[in-house]
């Protein structure tokens, strides 16, 4: 069962996923979230479950795992993917950002 924690009153051990992302850590177990930090409104009123999106999941530290950093192979397919996605097939000019190739074909000028 998931319990409900007001903002300022946070179990030790128990981060959101903004702090383990501070902290270089990403979440490790599949259990999904311990706590539900409750936003301010919910927590005047006890008695309500908080159901707003600007809840927080609070997640335990020691299952979190240190994040994954992407191997070469995986950069260069990366890198390959953006160049496809931000290159015009008729003039090959490549562009800081995407272009519309399934509307357009092309980039602005050729079009």
């Amino acid at each position: 069962m998931v319990s409900e924690s007001d903002r300022g009153s946070v179990p030790e051990g128990l981060v959101t996923r903004r702090a383990l992302r501070d902290m270089g850590l990403s979440p490790g177990d599949d259990q999904g979230p311990v706590a539900i930090l409750r936003c301010r409104l919910c927590a005047t009123r006890p008695n309500w479950s908080c159901r707003h999106p600007t809840r927080g999941f609070l997640l335990r530290v020691d299952l979190a795992r240190p994040k994954r950093n992407p191997t070469l192979a995986q950069e260069l397919a990366h890198d390959r993917a953006v160049a496809a996605r931000s290159t015009c097939p008729k003039c090959a000019r490549r562009y800081y950002d995407c272009l519309p190739l399934r509307t357009l074909g092309s980039c602005d000028a050729c079009a």
